[in-house]
């Protein structure tokens, strides 16, 4: 997952590395956050840098839509975008939902418009691949063994980065979710090491959901490798000097953090959410959850 983890702007705006297939000649440059998209239903993540490609400009009051065709002549039209923080009052992105009825190369036509700025359609080239790495939602959540309270003598600063931890996050295990047979709502995140820099906030944004659904199980997962170094958590990093994934992000397919899956009673992924959501996306996802 470190090879290909997304960049992160200056304001700390995660975003995917420029594509020369995109258009110069206009005034904003579209950016995929989204790490894949795939055959099928896409939950598709995307914001806006100004033309030096450096600064983020998607704001709340931007708005933004998305056309896509494909190889073959196809024309997929998205739900105009829904404006989502990343980083409250800082840097958001725009979400969308697009299904592709085949692999292959398409392209997306954005028009977007903004107070004070002409409106602009700008084309961008990308690929749509067969299958997914991560799971996706309609596949069996994969059973893995992850850290609890119980493995640490309940010492939650032993599996967590997290500086005000929720301790009933890491009461349960992947494998004991599944092995319940009740829905649980599974966030990989890292709030120290977070190399998107959006962990933190997607925690806050989770605690608040977790508070909502009392009878919903949620449990945190640091994605790398750590180890207590002076009473502290601290990366083991590869012989690179790179952060090196834990079994549970390799067994999820995780390319970024954080990552939200939420699974039914019956073990599969009815949902997921890359990088950045609105609670709304989670709450609607959790609606009639069994």
């Amino acid at each position: 997952m470190a090879l290909v983890l997304l960049l992160v702007a200056a304001c700390g705006q995660a975003v995917t590395t420029p594509s020369p297939r995109a258009s110069t000649a206009a005034g904003v440059l579209p950016r995929f956050i989204s790490s894949e998209l795939v055959k099928g239903p896409n939950r598709f993540v995307f914001s806006f840098l100004d033309a030096s490609g450096t600064t983020p400009v998607g704001s709340p009051d931007r708005t933004a839509t998305v056309e896509f065709r494909g190889p073959g002549g196809e024309s997929v039209e998205a739900p105009a975008a829904q404006f989502v923080w990343a980083i409250e009052g800082v840097s958001g992105v725009y979400v969308t939902h697009a299904e592709f009825p085949v692999a292959g190369a398409w392209t997306a036509l954005f028009s977007t418009s903004a107070p004070g700025s002409p409106a602009e359609s700008i084309p961008f080239s990308f690929d749509v691949k067969d299958d997914a790495r991560v799971v996706v939602p309609g596949e069996k959540a994969p059973s893995v063994d992850t850290p609890t309270l119980a493995d640490v003598d309940g010492d939650v600063a032993k599996i967590s980065t997290d500086e005000t931890p929720v301790p009933a996050f890491y009461e349960t295990s992947i494998a004991d979710a599944l092995a319940a047979h009740a829905p649980f709502v599974l966030v990989f995140a890292t709030p120290k090491f977070c190399v998107t820099k959006t962990c933190g906030p997607t925690l806050d944004k989770i605690k608040t959901i977790a508070t909502a659904h009392p009878d919903i199980t949620f449990i945190n997962v640091e994605p790398y490798q750590l180890s207590v170094v002076d009473g502290q958590l601290q990366p083991v990093l590869s012989d690179a000097n790179e952060l090196q994934t834990v079994p549970a992000s390799d067994a999820y397919g995780l390319l970024t953090e954080p990552f939200v899956f939420v699974v039914g009673g019956d073990g599969v992924v009815k949902a997921s959410f890359e990088l950045i959501f609105a609670p709304d996306e989670i709450n609607e996802a959790l609606a009639g959850l069994s």
